[in-house]
């Protein structure tokens, strides 16, 4: 090229950009998309969206091979075990909730697994002694209990599946014995975790790293081990990993390096299909799973947000944002307090969840931030994750969220076997009054909650935000941004995001309770004008560093006949559908 034409031709490159970012801009605030990274994805016969493309992928060739939606949330489970260790696997738990178009119904399953038999409360105080800890350390053989997830994926095909497990698995196999590409932000979180965990006593190192360090961004991975194991899954059901050869091998391992699980726990181990929780906001049924997950927690908080005109307060001001975290901090004192395994201890739903409860608690709602906060209700005392969704031709969905808690988990693996045990039980209380005390057989806290909305009678929304104690915040601004702020399913994602943390937690003392202002964080697309606003109100605010989760929707549009699917823009997760 000319030298002197260069410039030229780079300005003119400038002004085409520009000119298309002002008519794309001018389109998207016409359309209301202020906030969008990317369109809605749209499709007539069915939707998966999850955290990993090659997931979705599977899920979506499952649909077209004829399975339905159930098929296909397996499927894409499975392949997110094998493909993003760092947020889930078959040493984990799982939760889902499922509308089923034959019955028209909605179903909701409680997969999570309980603690060992074999270890009494006053054990485990002793143990907890002897290694100088007051809680359950999240790195300790104390700190497993039994996965659940597998018998949540044969307790959901056994009600609704079509196509045989064996074909179900089929990609996730081929993955795991041939290989895949191992994205971004998942070898990001593969590559802190492992310094540490390849130090755990098992086979860490040589099944999750390769020459000793977590996969570069690109990198072909294998897992064979796990291929090994999900084949005999296929071939002998879910009695292989609770009844047979996979719990034996486990129980050998628990005995040989001191832990706790043994075969009779896994034998003894039952999913529960369970009646969710429910509250209406604004004409909409919002469902979640309760018990000892955190979903209540969304339910409360949108009833006391019920009394606020979000709409014309405003998306992302001050005034909003304030009854946010407010409301979070007084539900939160409640989360603390009450949700726990209702086998253990009956939930006080009926307060917890009635509108003039919701009323009481508002009222202590004022113009400056709260800093001492308990629960409104007497206590009785007797007693990282990935998210996914799919729908089918047929009208079926799945709201579908597994996790081994804390990133890949224990980092405890049994040789042969390929995957990591989760760290759920370090969520007990060790507080003997506390409703979630750890007891023989017992289902901890969980942070791990599906989503799903009806509207009239019909599905209208499955969603999920993962994200540890954020979720239920991440639920709320989901919810809000759709029917309060009128936003796209995939805008609602996109959309500046916000956090407090500070507030008591279900693993600390029946006594403790919120004595500061807690802290708010911010994302940078909240402007700063309202930063100095909420600081004014007397928040510690600080912009970004935290966790801000991770977000997959599909929403039904009757009137078009069509699905409209959203996934996270902040990291690796696709929605797709055909």
């Amino acid at each position: 090229m000319n030298p002197y034409l260069k410039p030229l031709s780079l300005l003119t490159t400038l002004l085409i950009l520009i000119t298309y970012h002002t008519y794309a801009q001018g389109d998207r605030e016409a359309d209301g998309l202020n906030f969008a990274s990317r369109s809605e994805v749209i499709g007539q016969n069915g939707m998966v969206a999850t955290s990993h493309p090659l997931a979705t992928q599977i899920g979506l060739d499952i649909l077209k091979q004829g399975g339905n939606a159930i098929d296909a949330a397996i499927a894409a489970n499975a392949a997110t075990g094998l493909m993003e260790p760092t947020g889930n696997g078959i040493g984990g738990d799982l939760f889902a909730i499922v509308w089923h178009e034959k019955t028209q119904k909605l179903y909701a399953l409680n997969a999570s697994g309980r603690s060992p038999l074999g270890l009494s409360y006053d054990d485990l105080l002793k143990e907890l002694d002897e290694i100088d800890e007051e809680s359950i350390p999240p790195y300790h053989l104390l700190s497993i209990s039994v996965p659940g997830a597998v018998d949540g994926w044969f307790e959901l095909h056994k009600k609704f599946g079509s196509l045989p497990m064996e074909e179900i698995l089929k990609s996730p196999i081929h993955y795991a014995e041939n290989g895949f590409p191992v994205t971004e932000a998942i070898s990001a979180g593969w590559r802190r975790s492992v310094p540490f965990l390849k130090t755990q006593p098992g086979a860490f190192e040589s099944t999750f790293t390769i020459d000793g360090r977590g996969p570069h961004k690109g990198e072909i991975f294998k897992n064979p081990d796990l291929g090994s194991t999900l084949r005999v899954l296929a071939k002998k059901g879910r009695d292989a990993f609770y009844n047979g050869e996979i719990a034996i091998k486990i129980d050998k391992w628990m005995v040989k390096n001191k832990g706790y699980l043994r075969y009779t726990d896994f034998e003894n181990h039952r999913s529960e299909w369970v009646e969710p929780v429910t509250t209406n906001y604004r004409g909409y049924d919002v469902y979640q799973v309760g018990g000892n997950v955190q979903g209540t927690a969304v339910l409360q908080m949108l009833n006391i947000l019920e009394g606020y005109d979000l709409k014309s307060m405003g998306y992302g001001t001050v005034e909003t944002l304030h009854a946010f975290i407010e409301t979070k901090k007084l539900v939160y004192e409640d989360r603390a307090k009450h949700y726990a395994d209702p086998d253990f201890q009956e939930v006080p739903y009926d307060v917890l969840l009635s509108k003039e409860y919701a009323a009481e608690r508002r009222k202590l709602i004022g113009e400056t931030a709260m800093k001492d906060v308990s629960t409104g209700v007497e206590v009785i005392e007797n007693g990282d994750t990935v998210y996914l969704t799919t729908a089918d031709s047929e009208g079926n969905m799945v709201s579908l969220i597994q996790s081994n808690f804390r990133g890949m988990g224990t980092g405890f693996v049994v040789p042969g076997l390929g995957f990591s045990f989760q760290n759920r039980g370090e969520l007990f209380s060790t507080d003997s009054k506390h409703p979630n005390v750890y007891a023989l057989g017992k289902r901890p806290f969980h942070t791990i909650i599906p989503g799903f909305v009806m509207k009239d009678g019909k599905p209208f929304f499955s969603y999920g935000n993962m994200g540890g104690a954020y979720q239920p915040i991440g639920h709320i601004s989901i919810l809000t941004n759709i029917i309060d702020f009128e936003m796209n399913v995939q805008e609602a994602g996109d959309a500046a995001r916000w956090d407090h943390s500070g507030s008591s937690e279900p693993t600390g003392k029946l006594t403790d309770k919120l004595s500061t202002t807690g802290q708010v964080n911010l994302e940078s697309g909240i402007p700063y004008e309202v930063v100095r606003q909420l600081r004014a109100k007397g928040h510690k605010v600080e912009v970004g560093n935290s966790f801000f989760g991770r977000y997959q929707g599909i929403m039904r549009d009757y009137e078009n006949g069509v699905y409209l699917g959203a996934s996270e823009s902040r990291v690796d997760g696709q929605a797709a559908g055909y």
